[in-house]
């Protein structure tokens, strides 16, 4: 197996087989994905049911839509968004960490945490955001290359209203024919966040050059550029 640096790990280390093949696979299997899923994403209904602006008091949101890194960077140029983090969630603390998780059987998933203003931005356009541009709902246990368990669709939700407003979305998004293939996103009650690794957060920013990045971020925030210019940050 070749040596290479592998940027969740920050460190030079041997990747088995799959990780090796990881940015050969996106570099082709990308096209299909980001095209299949702009045609499948071009009409988006809006929230009926929103989660009430707290003035004064950030709220939270968390999802899992695949490689954290995407997700993060996708929201992090969100106005109103005062802080994305990538971690795990849907597991223990006690396997919270990469290695462990990309096994597939710790039952998390690579999520993201986010903190938000919601006089700015509100929790339903928080999930219009995740559903149209921050990935496809419509990948079970895998999101474009990337595959498994800890790629999968979820919405953490924290308290009754992100629930009743995630279902709605979802069966609001259903209704509209949004995509072409069933909604497989998990909506589960929240139980914790553990935060990912140092090198893993901003990953994106840091590592604009990254093939990966360029690959499958990119995509996904050229694309939030172009759907939402209002939204973003100035």
């Amino acid at each position: 197996m070749p040596l290479t640096v592998d940027g969740r790990r920050g460190a030079a280390v041997h990747y088995d087989e799959s990780k090796a093949m990881r940015t050969f696979a996106t570099l082709i299997s990308t096209v299909l994905f980001t095209a299949s899923w702009a045609l499948a994403s071009s009409g988006f209904p809006e929230p009926a049911i929103d989660v009430k602006p707290t003035p004064g008091k950030a709220q939270k949101a968390v999802f899992a839509g695949g490689c954290f890194w995407c997700t993060e960077a996708v929201f992090e140029m969100i106005e109103g968004v005062t802080n994305a983090v990538s971690g795990y969630s849907g597991g223990d603390m006690a396997t919270a960490t990469y290695e462990q998780v990309s096994t597939g059987a710790t039952g998390h998933a690579e999520a993201v945490e986010i903190t938000f203003d919601s006089t700015k931005i509100t929790y339903g356009q928080l999930l219009k955001v995740f559903f149209s541009v921050a990935h496809d709902p419509t990948q079970l246990n895998r999101q474009g290359p990337d595959r498994g368990p800890q790629y999968r669709s979820v919405v953490f939700y924290i308290g009754a209203e992100q629930r009743k407003a995630t279902e709605a979305y979802i069966a609001a998004m259903t209704k509209a024919g949004a995509f072409d293939q069933p909604i497989v996103t998990q909506v589960v009650p929240f139980q914790a966040f553990y935060e990912a690794e140092s090198h893993h957060q901003n990953f994106c920013s840091r590592n604009p050059r990254n093939r990966y990045v360029q690959a499958i971020a990119a995509p996904k925030m050229d694309k939030t550029k172009k759907q939402y210019p209002g939204m973003l940050k100035r």
